[in-house]
Parts: structure tokens; C-alpha cells; sequence
């Protein structure tokens, strides 16, 4: 049986509320948490309320041969793509009797957490926080918005044969299916060698991997693949530890809420994750509802928008999965 533990003063009422600004700051931890937004590896848009315009222009044939008058020449056009959030919500019940040890442990002094969440409101709040950061880093690459609990991601958009406005599929590269230590540097070479001249070059342009890319790539530069960089190491030396996480100069960027084999190749600008982050939209409440029914139970509540676009498609190049 199970012994009841209690703080010293007899359990306290937690029941509290955050909203507003305040409220932000622990959306923003929460969302900010993930791995492919907390390293700005694309393109963050704060305080969408409800949708924002991703303009792009276009423009051809704007040089001629010079003469006296003034003669319009080339062609302009503008497009836009819509970046429209979702809203979202965690309506989570807990029992605070099993939190409650974790946090006692913690404020013993043994551990190895640097810090120690000073009250159980804000360790049970950034416990939530820590999910509500991988389920977002989950759907920025391969969110369905469909799918209860999700918003749209960026490969399933992507991977379509055509995109929403009917000129922005991005570019494919010749290779698809499993990534593995034996063909990870011809795979990580095809999307290379796919990457539009008009972006190839610029300073912004990173090719995104996911974990299982990111660990074959790794142990293809140890000298333990079949192919790549052959069996003496990276720079023919045996070598141990973290490589140089980079292919052919262009930066590789880890995201782990990329589908396993899934790549894309783009320019950090011209991807984009929009949330409301600030605005009236959140909330976070935290209420002990032992004063109301008795319990230990402990509910969580938090409210935010998120949802993710792409600029122009035909400067992304996407390795397919399948």
C-alpha cells in the first residue's frame, strides 16, 4: 500500500491562474522547447492571431536595350500564401500525489538538474510544458491538421505532387527509401545536387535531417559504413565523438519531428511557424480540485495556436520517404 505523502504544512491548495501576457511566457517555453524552434532553424512568426500573408513576387525579363523613352518592360506578378494557425488546447488531469515525491526528491539537493523548480505549480506546469514541446515539434514537420491534437506540417505539404497554388511543388531528389550508414552520403548528395540554383549558395540554406538520417550520417563520417568516407574515418583518421555536422559545406540541421527518411533542403526563411505566442489566445490555469471535489487530482489547461508554410516551393528540394 501505498504511503501518503504530505508537505509539511499539510497539502496546500495550488489552484491558480496565468493568463494573458504572463501566460505567454510559459506557452513560449513550452513551444520555443523544441528542438526546431528553440535553434531558429526556421522562420518564427509571433503574434498571428488569426492569419498572416506570406507574399512573393515574382519578376521576368525586367532588361532591355536602352533607349530615350521609358518602355515597361519584364512582367511582375504576386502571389501569397496563407499561414493560418490552429488553435489548440491540453485539458489534462492528474493525480498530484504521484508528482508530488518527484518534486520533494528534487528539493532535497541531490540532483542533477541545475534548476529546481521552486514550487510544485511550476514543476508540474513545465513536466506539461516538456510534452506540449515534442507533440509541437512532431507536427511542424508531419502534422496532419485533420488529425485531433495536430496542425499542418511542412513535409506533408511539401511532398504533395502540386502545391495549394498550383506552382510551388518543390524539386525532388532522384533517390527515395531508406536511409543507412551504407547510403547516407549518396542520399544526403542527391537532395544536394537537387537544390535550385537560385538558392544554392545562400547563407540561410540548410539541409534538415531526422534522427535516424542524422545517426547514419554520423556513423558513416566514423568509418563504420560500407560507403561514404571509407573505413579509416572521417579525414582518413579514426575519430571519436561529435563530426562535423555539415554536407559539403551546406549545415545539416537535426529535427527530430522529422519522419524517419524524410529530408528537406531549404532556406530557413522560406519556411515559416506562426503562434499567436502573446496574444489573447492563451492561457494557462492550474487547479487543485481538492477543495471543490475532494480529490487529488490536479488539472492543467493551456490554449495556443500553431500551424506552419512554406514561401515558394520550386526553392526546396525534399528527399521522399517511400
Amino acid at each position: 500500500m501505498r504511503k501518503q505523502q504530505n508537505f509539511v504544512t499539510g497539502n496546500p491548495a495550488v489552484t491558480s491562474t496565468y493568463a494573458g501576457e504572463f501566460a505567454g511566457k510559459y506557452i513560449a517555453a513550452a513551444l520555443l522547447s523544441a528542438t526546431t524552434l528553440d535553434n531558429k532553424y526556421i522562420t518564427i512568426m509571433p503574434n498571428v492571431k488569426y492569419k498572416s500573408v506570406i507574399q512573393k513576387i515574382a519578376v521576368d525579363n525586367i532588361i532591355s536595350n536602352a533607349s530615350c523613352d521609358f518602355t515597361q518592360t519584364g512582367s511582375v506578378s504576386l502571389t501569397e500564401r496563407i499561414l493560418e494557425p490552429k488553435e489548440l488546447q491540453v485539458n489534462l488531469e492528474l493525480c498530484k500525489q504521484e508528482f508530488v515525491d518527484s518534486w520533494e526528491a528534487l528539493q532535497l539537493g541531490f540532483s542533477a538538474f541545475d534548476n529546481i523548480p521552486a514550487n510544485f505549480n511550476d514543476f508540474l506546469v513545465s513536466y506539461v510544458g516538456g510534452k506540449v514541446a515534442e507533440a509541437t515539434e512532431q507536427s511542424i514537420w508531419r502534422g496532419v491538421s485533420a488529425t485531433n491534437g495536430q496542425f499542418g506540417g511542412l513535409y506533408p505539404a511539401l511532398s504533395s505532387s502540386v502545391g495549394a497554388d498550383g506552382a510551388t511543388a518543390p524539386v525532388t531528389a532522384s533517390l527515395s527509401g531508406s536511409v543507412t550508414s551504407t547510403n547516407v552520403i549518396a542520399v544526403l548528395n542527391s537532395v544536394y545536387e537537387a537544390i535550385p540554383q537560385t538558392v544554392f549558395g545562400k547563407p540561410d540554406v540548410k539541409i534538415f535531417v531526422p534522427t535516424n538520417v542524422a545517426r547514419a550520417y554520423q556513423t558513416a563520417l566514423a568509418g563504420n559504413g560500407a560507403s561514404g568516407l571509407g573505413a579509416n574515418g572521417y579525414n582518413n583518421q579514426l575519430t571519436v565523438g561529435q563530426k562535423p555536422y555539415d554536407f559539403n559545406g551546406i549545415e545539416l540541421a537535426w529535427c527530430p519531428g522529422l519522419a524517419n527518411n524524410a529530408i528537406v533542403a531549404a532556406q530557413s526563411s522560406n519556411l515559416f511557424f506562426g503562434t499567436g505566442l502573446l496574444s489573447d489566445y492563451n492561457q494557462v490555469k492550474v487547479l487543485d480540485m481538492a477543495d471543490l471535489d475532494g480529490s487529488q487530482n490536479y488539472r492543467i489547461i493551456m490554449r495556443y495556436t500553431a500551424g506552419t508554410q512554406f514561401g515558394i516551393g520550386q526553392d526546396i528540394a525534399i528527399y521522399k520517404n517511400y
